[in-house]
C-alpha cells in the first residue's frame, strides 16, 4: 500500500505540494528573519522578509498520508514564495499535528501560530488565508470559524463542497463499483483492512477495464463522482464525443489517484470520526445519473458494449443501502460544513479537470454563498487544465494580486476576466509560466450530493 500511495502524492501536485508549549529557532539574514519550530506538536515555518509590508499570507497545505513525511510549509511552490517575499509579504504555515482528514487540528493549529505571529513579529495590518486542496477547505473553514482575524482568503483547488458532500460522492461512484464490478465483495464503509481492500479494489478495477462492459461499468461508477475524461495537465482535453479516451482517463484517475482515498484512507477518516460518516439512504441513482456530466459518456459506453443501462441502475436502486454512523457524520459536519456566512473578500481558483477535487464543489460553495446573501464577495476563477492543483506559478501571483487589488481597492471590477488575469500572468515571464495561462469563462456543474448547514444527516 505504501508504494501505491507514493503513487499518489506526485499527482497530487501542491496539495501534496489556552497556552502554548513551543520552541523557536530564529534566523537573520540581512534583517529578514526564518522563524521554525513546534507549537503544541505542530511544527511551523515562518518566514519574514525585509522591509515586510504588513501583510501575513497564513498557508495551509494539502493532504498528507499518513506515515509521510510531513514538514511546515508556508507557500505551494518556490516561485510564487519568492516572489511574493520579494514583494515584502511574510509567509508563515503549520505542518499541523497530526496528518490524514486534520481539520479539526488544522483549524487549531493555524490559528495558535497566527497569534504566535503577533507576539514573534508583531501583529500585522492584514492577514490573508490561503491553501490548496485539502488546505482549500481548511482556508474556507478558518475565515468562516474565525470571523475576525482574516482579511481576505483564497482557497485554491479546495474541498469546498465540505467535509459530508465530498465524502458521500466518494461513497456513490464506490458503492456503484462495488455492487456492479467486484461483486459486493468490498469494504466500502467500516474498512478494517486498507491495503487488503484498496488490493482487492485495484484488482477488480484492471479487470474490468480490459473489456467493453467493464469499461461501460466503470464509466458508470466515475459518473456518479462526476469524474472528468481528462488526466494529464500537458496534454489537450478529449473531444466532447471521444468516450474512448475520456474512459481512459476515468481510469487514470481511478488507478493513480482516487481509489487510494476511496478504499484505504478513508478508514483514517473513520477511526478519527468514530465510525462512517457517509451514507447513500434515500440516494436516488437515476436522478445522480441524470444530474451527471458524464450522462452522453456512459449511454454511448454502454451502448458499444452490448449492455442495458437500464438493468444497471435497477441493481443500484436495489441494492442495499448505507447508513451513517450519527456520531461520525457530526462530526464530519462539525470539520466542516459551509454556511456562506463570509464578511471578507475570497477568490476561489479551480482547474476544470480536477479529478480529485471537483470543480463542481465551487457550484455548491457559491450556492451557499450566495443564499447567505454574500455573494458579492465572493469570485470563482478557474484554469482549462486537467490535474488536480495544477497552476502554473503565473496563475497562482495572479489570482493573489487579483485578491490584493479587491481589497486595496474595495471592488472586484473587472479584475477577474479571464483575458486579463491570462495577460497578468503571461506578464510575469517564462519562469513563473511553464504552461501558458489558461484562465477562462467557466460555470461548474450542479454538485451531485451537496450538502449545507441546516441539512438533515443521514
Amino acid at each position: 500500500m505504501k508504494r501505491r500511495l507514493r503513487l499518489l502524492l506526485p499527482l497530487l501536485l501542491v496539495a501534496l505540494v489556552g497556552s502554548l508549549a513551543f520552541n523557536v529557532h530564529l534566523a537573520r539574514a540581512s534583517g529578514a528573519q526564518t522563524l521554525t519550530g513546534t507549537l503544541d506538536g505542530a511544527a511551523y515555518l515562518i518566514q519574514v522578509p525585509d522591509p515586510w509590508n504588513g501583510t501575513l499570507v497564513l498557508y495551509s497545505h494539502g493532504y498528507v498520508t499518513p506515515g509521510q513525511s510531513n514538514p511546515a510549509r508556508d507557500v505551494g511552490d518556490a516561485v510564487t514564495g519568492a516572489w511574493l517575499l520579494s514583494h515584502g509579504y511574510a509567509l508563515a504555515g503549520s505542518a499541523y499535528s497530526t496528518t490524514g482528514w486534520a481539520l479539526q487540528q488544522a483549524f487549531q493549529d493555524q490559528i495558535d501560530l497566527v497569534n504566535f505571529f503577533d507576539t514573534a513579529v508583531g501583529q500585522p495590518t492584514r492577514t490573508i488565508a490561503w491553501g490548496h486542496s485539502l488546505g482549500g477547505i481548511i482556508t474556507a473553514g478558518l475565515v468562516q470559524l474565525n470571523p475576525q482575524r482574516f482579511d481576505a482568503a483564497l482557497p485554491m483547488c479546495g474541498v469546498v463542497a465540505g467535509g459530508i458532500g465530498t465524502w458521500n460522492v466518494s461513497l456513490d461512484s464506490a458503492f456503484a463499483f462495488n455492487q456492479l464490478l467486484a461483486g459486493g465483495a468490498l469494504r466500502v464503509v467500516h474498512i478494517t483492512n486498507p491495503s487488503g481492500n484498496l488490493n482487492a479494489a485495484e484488482g477488480a478495477l484492471f479487470v474490468a477495464q480490459q473489456t467493453p462492459q467493464g469499461r461501460a461499468r466503470l464509466a458508470l461508477a466515475a459518473s456518479l463522482a462526476d469524474l472528468p475524461g481528462w488526466f494529464s495537465p500537458t496534454s489537450p482535453e478529449p473531444a466532447a464525443d471521444d468516450y474512448t479516451a475520456q474512459e481512459a482517463n476515468q481510469f487514470l484517475w481511478e488507478q493513480q489517484v482516487d481509489f487510494p482515498f476511496a478504499w484505504a484512507l478513508r478508514a483514517e477518516l473513520e477511526f478519527r470520526a468514530g465510525g462512517n460518516p457517509s451514507w447513500n439512504t434515500g440516494v436516488n441513482y437515476r436522478v445522480q445519473f441524470a444530474h451527471s456530466i458524464d450522462q452522453d459518456e456512459v449511454t454511448a459506453l454502454y451502448a458499444q458494449a452490448g449492455l442495458n443501462l437500464d438493468d444497471d441502475l435497477n441493481a443500484l436502486q436495489n441494492a442495499p443501502r448505507i447508513s451513517a454512523d450519527p456520531g461520525a457524520a457530526a462530526y464530519l459536519n462539525q470539520f466542516i460544513t459551509f454556511n456562506g456566512q463570509i464578511n471578507i473578500p475570497i477568490l476561489t481558483m479551480h482547474t476544470t479537470g480536477d479529478g480529485l477535487v471537483l470543480n463542481q464543489d465551487e457550484q455548491t460553495y457559491a450556492s451557499v454563498v450566495r443564499s447567505a446573501g454574500n455573494n458579492a464577495l465572493l469570485r470563482e476563477t478557474f484554469v482549462h487544465r486537467a490535474g488536480h492543483c495544477a497552476f502554473t506559478p503565473a496563475e497562482t501571483i495572479t489570482a493573489f494580486q487579483t485578491l490584493i487589488n479587491r481589497l486595496d481597492t474595495g471592488s472586484w471590477q473587472a479584475s477577474t476576466d479571464p483575458d486579463t488575469m491570462n495577460a497578468e500572468a503571461a506578464a510575469l515571464g517564462s519562469t513563473a509560466n511553464p504552461l501558458p495561462p489558461s484562465f477562462l469563462d467557466y460555470q461548474p456543474a450542479q454538485f451531485l450530493r451537496p450538502f449545507v448547514a441546516g441539512d438533515s444527516i443521514g
